[in-house]
């Protein structure tokens, strides 16, 4: 039976030598900080010589402020708790200031009696290079979070009219409430000029997020704008929409949308409304002279799904005071706690709007958009508003 080759070089149980050779710089000292012994790892790491540091106190191989940082917290923190840390100082070496990490640990004798300090000392220039790389991809990616939300903006801005036409008899107002600072939400609304006299105007919420609901939503946008020249019929602008969804259909598109498209005609007496819902939350009445209602667009279907949607058709006079409120359902959807079940829904708007009392266009929008606020995180997805009210004393 043949016996094990001996091993060459220092035995792994040499205590002196595992000291004076460990992976980290270690030192101890006494209780008041001065130094009794040094290992030639540390001796390497400061390029000096273990003349020069035994019987030096701790705190001059620290530069002003971590002297500082040593004597009113490294020092205190250790008396308390017998052992500090992954502290992160500069020792004054040869060559200059050398980043470490400092662990030290109260030494005691057999009765329980403070005895010294040892310490170890970990090399942290890799360290802090890492660390200003990490600083500086962390910079880089904040430009381009910071350019990309500056891109949604205008892009979202883009898709949004720049402001609403002045409609003589009607007072308009719109708000829109993105839910996320990054990316491009679907929500949109217009009002414009009908050829033949009156007014166009439309609400609508096209799926998903990002650059393909952006493509979407001026697609729809101009489908619906377009449709109205031949034909203001809101069944027949939102069937061709429906058609024109239908088309854009492909894999990982889906060219879904609810919308509301109304023709309105302002008069003396207020303003007549004829509007197409097409699984669109339903629009609310604030009543000139108090209280508020929902417009039954029962029956309306989501477009883009289907080759031959159902369009709810809904027909209501305005009296002078009235304000129609529309909106997109990212406001009924909004979370007001931690629950599945916990969301605005639309009892608690109507309530809320009921409660308002006569009041402009502005002033509606201006509350649902102070709603949306106080909401904070829990509304999730982008919303829109659009109000129109029929001007009292209009002529």
């Amino acid at each position: 039976m043949s016996s094990a080759a001996p091993v060459d070089g220092p035995s792994d149980d040499d205590p002196a030598d595992l000291y004076d050779r460990a992976p980290c710089g270690l030192l101890s000292t006494r209780m008041d900080g001065t130094i009794t012994r040094v290992n030639a790892t540390l001796l390497d790491l400061l390029g000096g010589r273990r003349d020069e540091l035994v019987g030096r106190r701790f705190v001059d191989l620290l530069g002003v402020g971590d002297r500082i940082y040593h004597e009113t917290h490294f020092a205190p923190l250790l008396s308390m708790q017998g052992s500090v840390g992954g502290i992160a100082v500069e020792l004054r070496g040869r060559s200059g200031r050398v980043p470490v990490l400092l662990s030290s640990a109260v030494t005691h004798d057999g009765a329980g009696r403070p005895t010294g300090i040892r310490t170890a000392v970990f090399e942290a220039v890799g360290r802090r290079g890492y660390e200003r790389e990490l600083l500086r991809a962390r910079e880089a990616a904040d430009r381009e979070r910071d350019s990309a939300r500056r891109l949604a903006r205008e892009l979202q801005r883009s898709l949004l009219p720049p402001t609403l036409p002045v409609v003589p008899g009607l007072e308009l107002a719109a708000h829109y409430h993105p839910g996320s600072d990054d990316e491009v939400g679907g929500d949109f609304y217009d009002v414009f000029p009908l050829a033949g006299g009156g007014w166009a105007f439309f609400l609508g919420d096209v799926c998903g997020k990002g650059a393909v609901a952006a493509a979407l939503t001026s697609l729809t946008r101009y489908a619906l704008r377009s449709a109205a020249v031949y034909d203001p019929d809101p069944t027949t602008v939102l069937n061709t929409l429906n058609t024109v969804l239908r088309q854009e259909r492909r894999p990982g598109v889906h060219a879904l949308c609810t919308a509301v498209f109304g023709r309105v005609t302002p008069s003396s007496d207020g303003a007549r409304v004829v509007m197409g819902t097409a699984g669109h939350p339903a629009p609310l009445v604030l009543s000139g002279a108090g209280g508020a209602r929902y417009l039954d667009v029962a029956g309306g279907q989501l477009l883009g799904a289907i080759d031959s949607p159902a369009v709810a058709v809904t027909e209501t006079d305005l009296a002078p005071g009235d304000t129609l409120l529309l909106h997109t359902d990212g406001l009924t959807e909004a979370r007001t706690g931690p629950g599945p079940d916990d969301r605005y829904e639309e009892e608690r708007l109507l309530a809320l709007a009921a409660g308002l009392g006569p009041v402009s266009a502005a002033a509606a929008v201006t509350t649902v958009a102070r709603l949306l606020a106080d909401l904070g995180d829990g509304v999730e997805d982008d919303v829109a508003l659009l109000a129109l009210r029929a001007s009292p004393g209009h002529p």
